[in-house]
C-alpha cells in the first residue's frame, strides 16, 4: 500500500500537480485596515494570512503593505418569482471592496471590488432547511472570497506609477 501511495504521489508529482498549500507572499508584515474589524470575514482573512506567514502589525507604518478592506457586502436579491408571486430563487451575493498599497504610495492592488455569486432555489415549505442552507451558502462564499484575496495577494507587486 505504501508504495502505491509512493508511485502515485511520484505520478501528481511529475505531471506538475501540487496540492493547495501556502502562498508566499512577497512581503512579510501587512496592515489589515477594515472599516469593520470585527466581522467573521476579517477573522477568516487575519486567521488564513497568519498561516501564510504573514505577520500582522498593529499600525500601517509599521507594515511593508497595507490591505484596505473599504467593505464586505453580502446581498440577497429575487431571481424569479413563480405564477402566485411567491419567490421561487434568489441569488445570494457576496461582494468585497478593497485596495491595497506601501506607505511609499505606490500601489500593489488598485482600487477593486471583487464579488462572488450563488443562485439559490427557495422552498416556503422547507423554511428552516432553506435558512441553513442560505448561511452555509454565505459561509462558503466568504470562505471562497478570503482565498481569492489571498491569492491575489502572493502574486501582488508594486505597481509603476
Amino acid at each position: 500500500m505504501r508504495v502505491l501511495i509512493l508511485l502515485m504521489s511520484l505520478l501528481l508529482t511529475a505531471c506538475g500537480f501540487h496540492l493547495r498549500g501556502q502562498a508566499g507572499m512577497p512581503f512579510d508584515t501587512l496592515y489589515l485596515d477594515a472599516a469593520n474589524s470585527g466581522t467573521p470575514f476579517i477573522a477568516d482573512l487575519r486567521r488564513n494570512l497568519e498561516a501564510n506567514k504573514v505577520k500582522l502589525v498593529n499600525s500601517a507604518e509599521q507594515a511593508d503593505v497595507v490591505l484596505n478592506i473599504v467593505f464586505e457586502m453580502p446581498e440577497k436579491q429575487i431571481l424569479t418569482l413563480g405564477g402566485s408571486g411567491r419567490v421561487n430563487e434568489f441569488t445570494l451575493r457576496y461582494r468585497v471592496s478593497l485596495r491595497a498599497y506601501d506607505l511609499k504610495g505606490q500601489e500593489w492592488i488598485p482600487a477593486e471590488e471583487m464579488s462572488l455569486r450563488r443562485d439559490f432555489v427557495y422552498d416556503e415549505t422547507r423554511v428552516l432547511a432553506k435558512e441553513a442552507e442560505e448561511i452555509t451558502l454565505y459561509q462558503s462564499m466568504r470562505s471562497d472570497m478570503v482565498q481569492q484575496i489571498v491569492r491575489r495577494l502572493s502574486r501582488a507587486k508594486p505597481q509603476p506609477q
